[in-house]
């Protein structure tokens, strides 16, 4: 996947937030590591692959996805801006871990990347993410159209002084 799009939708986004929240030259670096983490729990509870003590399904995929993309927009905003970018293509594992256990290794890729803040973890971090998609049985084409849509959303709330 090219996610060089990604990043160029995220750089506009996060400019007009910066802009229309007054936050010019302020760092908000780890404002955006505590909403990763607050987006990758609201992301399980919809999923609920944790909760071995009910039989409730998990939330519809659309849910999903559109938990899933929230995490993403902020490890994109992420890398802005820290000057780091993803450039690998997104690969397909065959020993996908279960969800739980792919999300305990999205925590503790944000838990490396919020001490070192080097281009290795925000690697790590944003591989580890996609291996959680997939083990949610998210695609490169669900990626593509649920990130977009949400942006969408991202700058209407903008506008509309969310």
């Amino acid at each position: 996947m090219n996610w060089s799009e990604f990043y160029d939708m995220q750089k506009q986004l996060d400019s007009h937030i910066m802009k229309s929240q007054n936050l010019q030259g302020k760092n908000v670096v780890d404002d955006k590591i505590l909403a990763l983490l607050v987006e990758a729990g609201e992301l399980a509870n919809e999923t609920r692959c944790f909760k071995f003590w009910s039989t409730k399904p998990s939330s519809p995929k659309e849910v999903i996805l559109e938990e899933y993309v929230d995490g993403l927009h902020f490890i994109l905003s992420l890398g802005l801006d820290l000057g780091f970018y993803y450039e690998k293509e997104t690969e397909e594992t065959e020993n996908l871990k279960s969800a739980a256990a792919a999300f305990l290794e999205v925590y503790t890729s944000i838990e490396e990347f919020k001490q070192a803040k080097s281009e290795g973890s925000y690697v790590n971090l944003f591989q580890s993410y996609l291996k959680l998609g997939l083990s949610l049985g998210l695609k490169e084409e669900d990626l593509m159209r649920g990130y977009i849509q949400k942006n969408e959303v991202n700058f209407q709330r903008q506008e509309e002084g969310y």
